[in-house]
């Protein structure tokens, strides 16, 4: 590859990965401020569950089709509409008067969502060859920490009280997704993607949308990877829905809360980063896989035995690695399988997606709905540590990928 066309390649990735980022700070600002929402709002666990379930709950019902919408429009102009969708939803949220209205902008917000978390790996599809997408999709997903660590770190104990609270920060949050959409916008007129294959002919697009669905369906190690897929995002979601009330629960300020909760970002970071690439390296995304699962059952774990002390520290940055390890790779191993390649990207990663977000959803609520019948989230928390289990059988069973 030409220093010049890897520049340009790496640039839109970078260019892309910014996109994300406003999307998980604008996501994550809401778990970052539960607690205070919960109290001001008058939410009860049940329904503090429902809104940090609601983006993925979402992605159930949308995301085969958002795939389907990306293969065929390009993932430029999907980041552009995601983001749109992104800031108007968020600016919904800074004015919503109680749980109804919060979670109806919070799922719309969802709608936006899935543009970009497939808008994203279709990207990089179209900009690199399969055995390539490992670093690129690294690269995107530390866009997506930033975003989360931002929500978490700088956002809740720093301009989010500069701002006058959680609906200040909502709103000026809402706007700048708004804002960095005309940006990339920008970006891509002076830099063009390519990979918009829409086509004017109704009947053969139909026909089309049904032999890419049987082709997807079909295929045996891309049904392992949607299990993989309700187990990662059972877990992701779970921790960073819930962990900084969990964190205050046990003690903690609400500023000291957040900012522990940034060691699971953190820890994300460096397993996006170091996990996938080194699995290329030494083409072992299998073996990946299952060490990622046992990671996140050790560091769930430990955050449950933990209590507040160093123990549970030490668990969420394991946890940390576990997750963070994954989210590059079940978005890199569809493109990469037999039978999928590049041109069913979008698909294959929303129905990874489309099903997965089933785990995305009850884990935030199972969390939230084990506290309200028990008064504790050991329970809830144990159901995290499972999935990691799960994800340790579904990598062992998995072929070359």
């Amino acid at each position: 590859m030409a220093p010049s066309v890897a520049s340009r390649r790496y640039g839109l990735v970078v260019a892309g990965a910014l996109c994300y980022t406003s999307l998980t700070f604008v996501w994550f600002s809401l778990p970052a401020y539960l607690a205070t929402i919960i109290a001001e709002v008058g939410l009860s666990g049940t329904e503090a569950g429902l809104l940090a379930g609601a983006v993925p709950l979402t992605y159930i019902p949308i995301a085969l089709f958002s795939g389907l919408a990306v293969d065929r429009i390009g993932p430029a102009r999907s980041l552009a509409a995601g983001l749109v969708v992104t800031g108007i939803a968020q600016i919904a949220r800074s004015v919503a008067g109680g749980f109804p209205s919060l979670l109806a902008a919070t799922l719309l917000l969802g709608i936006g969502a899935t543009a970009i978390t497939f808008g994203l790996p279709k990207l990089v599809s179209v900009l690199f060859p399969p055995a390539e997408t490992g670093l690129p999709s690294s690269l995107y997903m530390v866009g997506a920490a930033v975003g989360t660590a931002g929500a978490f770190g700088v956002g809740r104990p720093v301009v989010g009280p500069l701002l006058g609270g959680w609906r200040p920060l909502f709103l000026y949050s809402g706007v700048a997704a708004l804002g960095y959409a005309v940006v990339w916008l920008a970006v891509v007129r002076v830099v063009p993607v390519g990979g918009e294959n829409g086509t004017d002919d109704a009947e053969r697009a139909s026909t089309s949308v049904r032999t890419d669905l049987r082709r997807v369906l079909g295929h045996r190690d891309l049904r392992l990877m949607v299990v993989l897929g309700v187990v990662y995002l059972a877990l992701v979601h779970g921790l960073q829905g819930w962990l900084p009330t969990v964190l205050e629960a046990r003690g903690l300020s609400a500023d000291r809360a957040g900012q522990t909760t940034t060691l699971l970002v953190g820890a994300k970071v460096v397993g996006v980063l170091a996990i996938p690439t080194l699995a290329d390296r030494i083409d072992a995304r299998r073996g990946a896989v299952i060490g990622c699962g046992g990671l996140a059952a050790v560091g769930v774990t430990g955050v449950v035995a933990g209590g507040a002390t160093a123990t549970a520290a030490l668990g969420i940055v394991i946890a940390g690695l576990g997750v963070g390890g994954l989210s590059p790779l079940i978005r890199a191993i569809p493109p990469n399988l037999e039978g999928i390649g590049p041109e069913l990207t979008g698909v294959a990663v929303g129905l990874v997606f489309a099903v997965g977000e089933i785990g995305g959803f009850l884990g935030p609520v199972l969390v939230g709905t084990l506290h309200d019948l028990t008064g504790s989230y050991v329970a809830g928390l144990g159901v995290l540590v499972g999935g990691g289990v799960v994800a340790v059988v579904v990598g062992a069973a998995l072929g070359d990928v």
